[in-house]
């Protein structure tokens, strides 16, 4: 018998229906439309120095996210395939029942992403791939720069030019759903965290993220920070906080799995500035999806060197690789108390402030002098908002072999003083330190 043909949109990190260039491609077509979400066995596999590649917290925001995408691409009538195989073997298994003749996915273009999406090519010989650029505020072929070999290398030139000679495109209308007839359910359920190998983990009353993944979440966090409580109007002044939901947007963990697009959060702010206030803290929320895109244009640049101890710079410091370091350091036991607080909180929750994140990274790499590539894989690990791109890029920029030309060390002490001269903040991640 014939087999159906189909079109197949493959998720990864663009967990969302809204603004998906990759899906709103796919329903285009005139044949039924599939997803397929892939928990990849080599994301949870052993890391090193006894973690997983991926960690509880960030796996139990991923495995949310995926289920509110199913729920969401329902909506559309269109089935969402999981698997807990590799996508070479998860497609295979498709290919057994369907004749799958395009593929549409958002583009990646980091080594690990793309040796498995050509493992994938291997196997669909006869399927047409379509990738296109959907995580960016800025997309790729409108940037004022000839090509990517000549992205600035220092932040503020990217910024102004964007923003002198860019604009950002208008965020894709919400998809139409395809016909019913069209729709194929899937009856793959979703993982445990036991499934996936991983201890389960209950939500601690002090984090500063109390949310699930999701778009659904995502677009309720923007309606509350926006308009029900207006606290965009201050982000600025508050974004350098360490205690409570509202000190910051906390829009990253939802932009790192795609759950929400930036585009979707910049027209929110553009929005915002016309009805309520325009003012510096508006603007700032901007200011940092840019640095978001900026560390994506990095790699795009430089590939594979952001993973290499030289970083971009190729510096040659004499690093240090100490398993005992690294376990006082992760443990929240070393001789700084607002290290040990962010630490903790870091394996409590699955989350740390932006001002810590500086802080934790700087002591490891330019107190303790320890390879700041082990740090940055612990924080892939652990943090629900990992990005490959911006967490390397700020580890580098941290330890003095990325884009910062001044090569800073933060005076964690002083830091300390000036963001929790109360000790409130170390005070409740330090009182109860089972470690």
């Amino acid at each position: 018998m014939q087999k159906k043909q189909i079109n197949v949109v493959w998720f990864r990190n663009d967990l969302r229906i809204a603004d998906n260039p990759a899906l709103d491609n796919a329903l285009k077509s005139d044949l039924a439309v599939v997803g397929l979400y892939c928990f990849e066995p080599r994301l949870y596999d052993n890391y090193f120095y006894g973690f997983k590649k991926t960690e509880s917290y960030r796996a139990k925001f991923t495995i949310e996210s995926v289920f509110n995408l199913k729920q969401n691409l329902n909506s559309l009538n269109v089935g969402l395939c999981i698997s807990t195989e590799n996508p070479k073997v998860a497609f295979s298994r498709l290919l057994e029942t369907y004749d799958i003749k395009s593929v549409f996915l958002q583009k990646e273009w980091t080594q690990e992403e793309v040796d498995v999406e050509n493992r994938v090519k291997e196997t669909l010989t006869s399927t047409d791939f379509e990738s296109v650029y959907g995580q960016f505020l800025f997309h790729p072929d409108d940037i004022p720069f000839e090509n990517f070999s000549t992205v600035p290398e220092v932040f503020t030139h990217f910024r102004k030019s964007c923003e002198k000679q860019s604009s950002v495109r208008n965020a894709l209308a919400q998809p139409q759903p395809q016909q019913q007839s069209f729709f194929i359910d899937f009856e793959t359920p979703l993982p445990s965290l036991q499934t996936l190998g991983l201890n389960d983990v209950e939500e601690d009353s002090r984090t500063a993220f109390p949310y699930q993944g999701g778009e659904k979440q995502a677009v309720g966090r923007l309606e509350y920070y926006f308009w029900e409580t207006e606290k965009l109007k201050f982000y600025k002044k508050t974004r350098n906080g360490l205690l409570g939901k509202d000190y910051s947007s906390k829009f990253s963990p939802w932009l790192a799995n795609g759950c929400i697009s930036p585009r979707t959060i910049y027209w929110e702010v553009k929005k915002f500035e016309k009805a309520i206030k325009k003012n510096q803290d508006t603007y700032w929320l901007i200011f940092e999806l840019i640095w978001r895109d900026y560390f994506k244009y990095v790699s795009l640049k430089h590939g594979n060197a952001i993973f290499k101890i030289g970083g971009i710079l190729h510096k040659d410091y004499d690093w240090h690789k100490s398993k005992v370091a690294f376990r006082k350091w992760t443990e929240g036991r070393t001789k700084d108390d607002f290290v040990n607080a962010n630490m903790i909180e870091l394996a409590k929750t699955g989350f740390m402030s932006n001002r810590g994140r500086q802080n934790v990274a700087s002591y490891w790499s330019k107190t303790l002098k320890q390879d700041w590539r082990i740090g940055a894989a612990y924080f892939e690990a652990m943090l629900i908002d990992y990005d490959v791109h911006s967490n390397w890029g700020n580890w580098m920029y941290n330890s003095g072999v990325g884009n910062d030309p001044r090569d800073r060390i933060f005076n964690t002490k002083l830091q300390a003083e000036r963001y929790d001269g109360s000790y409130k903040y170390r005070n409740t991640w330090l009182q109860d330190n089972l470690f």
